[in-house]
This record gives C-alpha cells, sequence and structure tokens, in this order.
C-alpha cells in the first residue's frame, strides 16, 4: 500500500487482489476495498474540510487509512466516496470518515456503501459496531444502527487535536 506505511490488512496473500477486493459495481460506480486505489489527496481534501475533523493533516489521514480496512467510491478513476472501519476483525469495529462528494450524493451510494461494510467478510460476527455522526442517524438506522444502549458505561478521552490548539480555543 502507499502512503509509506504497511497496512496491517493487505498482509494477507490472495491471487488478486483486486478480485477480493472488488465490490460489484453501483450504477457507474465502483466501490472497492483495493488499497492501491485509495487517493490520499482526495479523501485529505474531503476530510480537512468536514466537520469532525477540520485541518487534519495529511499525515494523520494517512496512518488512520494504513491502519484501517478502507472502502472507496469510484466512478472512473476519479474517487468520489470513502469510509474506513477500525477493527480488531473478531469482536468490534468503529465506522469513521465516510462520505459521499455533494454531486455524486442522492443516488444511493451511501447506502450502497455501507451495504458493502456490512458485507465484508472480515467485518462478520462482530459483537459490537460503533459510529460517530451528527446528522446521518436515518442513514445508519436502517442498517440496524441504534443509540447506545448503556451510554452510562461508555467513556472517552477527548483531547483537542494537536493542529487545532493553536487556532481554536474550546
Amino acid at each position: 500500500m502507499g502512503f509509506g506505511i504497511h497496512a496491517p490488512h493487505a498482509r494477507r496473500t490472495l491471487a488478486r487482489l483486486s478480485d477480493a477486493a472488488r465490490i460489484p459495481r453501483v450504477n457507474t460506480y465502483d466501490i472497492s476495498t483495493d488499497p492501491s486505489r485509495l487517493q490520499l489527496a482526495a479523501i485529505h481534501a474531503y476530510l480537512t474540510g468536514s466537520y469532525w475533523s477540520p485541518g487534519v493533516p495529511e499525515d494523520v489521514v494517512a496512518r488512520a487509512i494504513a491502519n484501517s480496512l478502507c472502502f472507496g467510491i469510484y466512478l472512473g478513476d476519479a474517487q468520489v466516496g470513502f469510509a474506513r472501519v477500525v477493527t480488531d476483525k473478531a469482536s468490534f469495529a468503529y465506522l469513521a470518515d465516510v462520505y459521499v462528494l455533494e454531486e455524486h450524493r442522492r443516488q444511493g451510494l451511501s447506502r450502497r456503501l455501507v451495504e458493502a461494510i456490512q458485507a465484508h467478510p472480515d467485518l462478520q460476527g462482530l459483537r459490537r459496531f460503533m459510529l460517530a455522526t451528527r446528522d446521518a442517524h436515518g442513514l445508519y438506522a436502517q442498517f440496524g444502527f441504534r443509540p447506545v444502549a448503556a451510554p452510562e458505561r461508555l467513556m472517552e478521552i477527548r483531547t483537542l487535536p494537536a493542529w487545532l490548539k493553536d487556532t481554536a480555543t474550546r
């Protein structure tokens, strides 16, 4: 994989990575887990302007990609969507950084992306699959995601990322 970081999920030896990583075409769009197709510049460009990771440095995005199971949506050679799953591939997964570019929305791509994620062989039999969203509850509810049953059991350490400390006061 690119980005100068070896991806743990790319360790498997497959006859043809493209066969294992390719998910059926959606209209003229392609959904793939092939790490060689991911376009760091495109992913970074979107994420740095998103509400959940404003200003995120490219090296942080590269490290996150390298340590996650990633899904890209492509129209020809252009990457138009993305999602990554942080997982141990045994009991837990966290869905993050999901997006479809504005001009490619309203075609069912988000729905097909979540379907592809839930169907992935490495994500079967998990005990817990989590995500956080500000505005896509309706999409994820269609796939069985619900508010946390016992939020009082969850804890977090939340810190302002280093790249925002100079520009924000929270």
